[in-house]
């Protein structure tokens, strides 16, 4: 590995309930940015779901990324902060009481696929659902009078 080179994520479809069965594996969807860390030598780079480079936003996780003990490392996951109640449970019912986005199962046999994959289920929780149901909104580009 000579060059950094982003990967696109793999995307979980949403699903309605939680998959069970001891071939899947089940974390909390906490609602934070997905990031891709990447690590060769002693240069690294924090990427955002889309490609860009958030390593001066996100300074811890470059600093932590440069003391991994591994000459190269790609490493994908959630930035999320979290109050000192939170501790993780994966029944979706739990999560729903919590306030939690939702709840993300992963095929424990399937490899990692960019885009969008079967193998990775993720069930939002009722109440985030309408909690956030105008959170569109903030994306929406401000539109200039004609």
């Amino acid at each position: 590995m000579s060059a950094f080179r982003f990967i696109p994520p793999c995307s979980p479809i949403p699903a309605k309930e939680v998959p069970t069965g001891d071939g899947w594996v089940h974390k909390v969807k906490f609602d934070g940015y997905r990031v891709q860390a990447h690590k060769i030598g002693s240069r690294v780079v924090v990427y955002s779901r889309n490609g860009h480079d958030f390593a001066d936003r996100f300074p811890s996780i470059a600093l932590l990324l440069h003391e991994l003990p591994a000459k190269a490392a790609e490493l994908d996951g959630e930035v999320v902060a979290s109050d000192a109640d939170g501790r993780p449970n994966f029944a979706l019912r739990l999560a729903e009481e919590r306030g939690l986005e939702g709840v993300v199962s992963k095929n424990r046999n399937a490899p990692y696929r960019s885009g969008e994959c079967r193998d990775w289920r993720k069930v939002k929780t009722v109440a985030w659902r309408e909690a956030n149901k105008e959170r569109w909104r903030l994306f929406e580009r401000a539109r200039s009078p004609a």
